[in-house]
């Protein structure tokens, strides 16, 4: 039962650490677009700490991006993006911890582009727009979420 309560209240924290960091984010016209740094995607290390980081992430995401005006499809598919690669960096990057950004970073890098183009109707090319959007998630997840995770590392938290 400690566990599940304890991996709960994990998910519900990050996920409303997501929120308030895209709101943050969004405020400073930083969270949508063809150049987008999202304060928020620095949480996508958390994965390499806890299971409960891949559905608070997640469902952080979609909560955000329901917040902040998105379409439906954007909702869908950038919640996707981020399981993905909220999965992908608990699966192997914990195995490899500095690979854990290399997928929350190729997950948006690929599917983002796609939304942009299809759903807000960006003009721009998909191999401008992946490297635009990558270019933002490289800051986000990489620098930042790197930084953060040095950080955390430090501390000797019982994540489970």
């Amino acid at each position: 039962m400690k566990n599940n309560t304890l991996n709960l209240t994990w998910a519900a924290l990050i996920a409303a650490l997501y929120v308030v960091l895209t709101f943050i984010a969004n405020a400073a016209g930083l969270a949508s677009g063809a150049i987008q740094i999202r304060l928020s995607e620095a949480l996508t290390i958390m994965p390499l700490f806890t299971w409960a980081a891949v559905p608070g992430l997640t469902i952080g995401c979609a909560l955000a991006n329901m917040m902040t005006g998105c379409a439906l499809w954007d909702i869908v598919f950038g919640s996707l993006a981020t399981f993905l690669g909220a999965a992908g960096t608990y699966y192997i990057g914990r195995k490899v911890p500095v690979l854990g950004p290399v997928f929350p970073i190729a997950a948006n890098s690929l599917i983002v582009p796609l939304v942009l183009q299809k759903v807000y109707g960006l003009q721009e090319g998909y191999l401008y727009l992946l490297v635009t959007v990558g270019i933002g998630e490289i800051i986000s997840c990489g620098v930042l979420g790197w930084l953060l995770y040095k950080g955390l590392k430090k501390r000797k938290i019982d994540w489970l």
